[in-house]
């Protein structure tokens, strides 16, 4: 197994480590090359980054961008870059952020009608890791859910009142699938689809459906990840062959908000090094 892990996540988005701390793991799991991918902002790369250069580890910049095709929820990775401050990407981005974190304050407020919840709790729980956190989101609002005692973790506060089909449910704005895909290029990133035929949460995407992101330019796919069984696996990977796509794995890691572990799926020294030469990255 490579040690290449390639999809992780800090407390500045929803994760529950510090930049450095998530490095500091991700060296005793036996990592050589990590990843930072927060939900829509770069905010701790440059920790991450320097805290990699310390321990001796690999580091590729990158975020994972929040997007929609045909109506549904999509994630795409990018990685090897991030963009430039005020530029069109970047300032999308943070709408995107400005959007979800307006939509998390909705959530919490009809929570509250029936919950021991407040707005103040969630703010607590976001600013209590020792980062600033980028934007307010779902995961901060389950963590307080939490605290409160009304769900033992967050996958059950996912599965009950923050599901699409919860009466508590709130939309917010996600950029188009093109729209994102062109921006990763703009910034010099590569787009590769993150985890999209979950088995875990809502219907995953079709072959069909992938195969149209390939045409708006997608460079590749996470095969390995733990919501993808062995038939996504397989239909993903096929597409890939078909079309030259990057392949790779990473754990989504989010500290102790998930049970996923640094280093459960990893990624090809060569799909990384394929990654290196169609970027201006340097490990």
């Amino acid at each position: 197994m490579h040690a290449i892990d390639l999809h992780t996540h800090s407390a500045v988005s929803d994760g529950t480590e510090t930049p450095t701390a998530l490095v500091e793991q991700a060296r005793a799991a036996g990592l050589e090359v990590i990843a930072l991918t927060d939900h829509d902002t770069d905010r701790g790369i440059d920790e991450a980054r320097e805290a990699a250069a310390s321990a001796g580890l690999g580091f590729l910049p990158g975020m994972e961008v929040s997007a929609k095709h045909r109506g549904r929820s999509i994630h795409l990775l990018a990685l090897g870059n991030t963009p430039a401050p005020g530029s069109h990407f970047a300032l999308a981005l943070e709408e995107v952020r400005d959007s979800r974190e307006k939509r998390a304050q909705r959530i919490v407020e009809r929570l509250s009608e029936d919950f021991p919840i407040s707005w103040e709790a969630v703010l607590e729980i976001a600013s209590g890791r020792g980062v600033s956190v980028a934007s307010v989101g779902r995961p901060h609002i389950a963590d307080a859910l939490t605290r409160a005692g009304v769900v033992a973790d967050r996958s059950e506060a996912f599965q009950r009142m923050l599901a699409p089909h919860s009466p508590y449910y709130v939309p917010y704005r996600a950029l188009d699938a093109a729209e994102a895909i062109a921006g990763i290029h703009d910034c010099g990133a590569l787009a590769v689809g993150a985890h999209l035929m979950t088995g875990t949460r809502g219907k995953g995407l079709s072959s069909d459906a992938c195969l149209e992101l390939v045409e708006s330019g997608l460079d590749g796919l996470e095969v390995y990840h733990r919501e993808h069984g062995e038939a996504a696996r397989e239909a993903l990977l096929t597409i890939a062959r078909e079309k030259d796509l990057i392949v790779t794995g990473g754990s989504d890691y989010h500290g102790s908000g998930k049970p996923n572990r640094l280093g459960e799926n990893t990624t090809s020294e060569e799909s990384l090094e394929r990654l290196l030469e169609s970027t201006s990255a340097r490990l």
